[in-house]
């Protein structure tokens, strides 16, 4: 086996409990696991098990309470924000409501370009040639770029919004829900145009969500939380035809044996 891009150890994230004065909450609770360069790992639980916090954590958007988040090798976890500026290239995320994440006031376009910009990784004359092209990546018209987000389908803009996490050429996507808010239809486009980046550019990803059926079409492998606990990780098909944990089998029990062969990009 190559060693992981991604290592996280006994990952611990904490939060103050609102219901008890001077409780906390544990919101990851003794995580371990590794992504390999170019796998899509899976998250899947239900709503409150931690895996949106868990990948937020991985990226340093939340502070660990214990544990240790080790990218090729190197110990992130407590580097200061100066120290982890470098490595943030290497990170990017893709949230749940693509509106959400674009400033209105700004054309895709300008949002496209600011991590290219803050990085220093285009001239200012090279900027929108290397828009257009990033765009086009994601299948989006250059012409886009001069469109505000509300001019554009939830669709469109989730395009827009994976297109401005692979503009730093990443080497791990923590992609969040990333199709849940879309159309069907829709969304078996985001999840071809995912697959067929992630197999272009050798990129990882965590891919997190509450939907097995994508779960299964996308993944490689699959980790299961509850409550803030990894119940079980392994190969995709291994865990949906020979579940290990009782919960896990009860998650599957009303999607046993289907497969989200459906989803598929139109020609």
């Amino acid at each position: 086996m190559p060693e992981p891009l991604l290592q996280v150890e006994n990952l611990l994230v904490r939060f103050a409990d609102p219901h008890r004065p001077g409780g906390e909450l544990r919101a990851v609770d003794g995580v371990s696991l590794t992504v390999q360069p170019g796998e899509i790992l899976g998250l899947v639980g239900e709503s409150g098990s931690g895996k949106t916090t868990l990948g937020k954590t991985v990226l340093r958007l939340h502070e660990p309470a214990g544990g240790r988040i080790l990218l090729r090798g190197l110990d992130l976890t407590h580097l200061s924000e100066a120290a982890l500026r470098p490595h943030r290239r290497a990170m990017q995320m893709v949230f749940q409501d693509p509106l959400s994440s674009f400033n209105p006031r700004q054309t895709i376009g300008t949002a496209v370009a600011t991590p290219l910009k803050l990085h220093r990784l285009c001239t200012r004359a090279e900027l929108p040639e290397r828009v257009a092209q990033i765009l086009d990546e994601v299948g989006l018209p250059a012409a886009f770029a001069e469109r505000y987000p509300h001019q554009m389908s939830g669709g469109q803009l989730q395009r827009a919004a994976i297109g401005r996490a692979l503009a730093l050429k990443p080497e791990l996507i923590v992609a969040d829900e990333a199709v849940s808010k879309l159309d069907v239809s829709v969304r078996a486009q985001i999840l071809n145009l995912l697959r067929a980046v992630q197999a272009r550019s050798n990129l990882a990803m965590i891919f997190i969500t509450h939907d097995l059926h994508v779960a299964r079409f996308l993944c490689h492998r699959i980790g299961v939380m509850h409550f803030g606990k990894l119940l079980e990780i392994g190969p995709t098909e291994q865990v949906f035809e020979a579940p290990q944990h009782d919960y896990t089998r009860a998650l599957l029990g009303t999607v046993h044996g289907s497969v989200a062969r459906d989803v598929r990009i139109p020609a």
